[in-house]
């Protein structure tokens, strides 16, 4: 069986974080492991606190999954400070390391900026370099570019300006443009502009998590780049549809909306 492993933060309520890799790699086919880094109080409706984990408990876990279990894949999220940063790309430089996808959490969907400038360089300049690909959404491609987004034009710019910090692919996520949802992968020589209709619902809770997590699953299973992202996409379009309104916040999407269907299972 494929595995995939998730070297990211907790999501107290499930919907995001390591919580929502895990449900992905698991409704994907590729089994799950995990490598946590912070702790987060949270709910659907804030982030309360956050408790990061000690780096060298950040690298026992990442050493000892990969001293035992042949990993094919990995997916990176939160990482807040430059220890951590730097302790997991010393790992992952000791090893022969799988395709890495970097899902760059530094700005929320509301704008909020989560990692400092200072820990956005350790970032770009130790993880960007592993990475097979990196998922950034508006607001953290226009701050690696320093430049606004408006249009898919200057989404493609971006992407070309985020594969010279490093990465070897880029996907620049368009979910906060008007209109339709189009995402640009880009793999240094061929743009693919992938258009949904946008979804309306309130529950939308860890789609980055979600999509990211989807790409590593897809390429653990031997998918290349675009049949990776595209699959990725159609999935987390699906868990989107098919959210689920639960708190009295921004509720989670279903990870697993396929399997109920098939199993005649209701979710209300």
């Amino acid at each position: 069986m494929k595995t995939a492993l998730t070297i990211a933060g907790s999501d107290s309520c499930g919907g995001a974080g390591l919580q929502a890799d895990l449900k992905t790699f698991q409704a994907l086919g590729v089994f799950g492991m995990s490598a946590v880094t912070a702790v987060t109080v949270q709910n659907t409706r804030k982030v309360y606190a956050i408790q990061e984990i000690s780096p060298d408990i950040v690298a026992g876990q990442i050493r000892c999954l990969f001293d035992d279990i042949e990993i094919h894949a990995v997916k990176i999220g939160m990482v807040a400070s430059i220890p951590l940063i730097e302790t997991i790309a010393r790992c992952l430089a000791e090893v022969h390391s799988p395709p890495v996808v970097l899902d760059p959490v530094m700005i929320s969907k509301s704008g909020c900026r989560l990692l400092d400038p200072d820990a956005q360089t350790a970032l770009v300049a130790h993880l960007f370099p592993l990475a097979a690909v990196v998922t950034p959404n508006l607001h953290e491609a226009e701050a690696l570019t320093g430049r606004k987004i408006t249009t898919v034009e200057e989404m493609r710019s971006a992407a070309e300006y985020i594969l010279q910090l490093g990465a070897a692919k880029v996907v620049v996520k368009g979910g906060h443009l008007s209109g339709r949802a189009t995402d640009i992968l880009f793999d240094g020589d061929r743009f693919h502009a992938l258009d949904h209709a946008r979804i309306a619902s309130r529950n939308t809770h860890g789609t980055g998590c979600t999509f990211s997590a989807a790409i590593a699953a897809h390429l653990a299973r031997g998918a290349d780049f675009f049949d990776a992202v595209r699959q990725a996409k159609a999935y987390v379009s699906g868990a989107i549809a098919h959210g689920l309104p639960l708190g009295r916040g921004v509720g989670p999407t279903h990870h697993f909306f396929d399997l109920y269907a098939r199993a005649g299972l209701e979710t209300d």
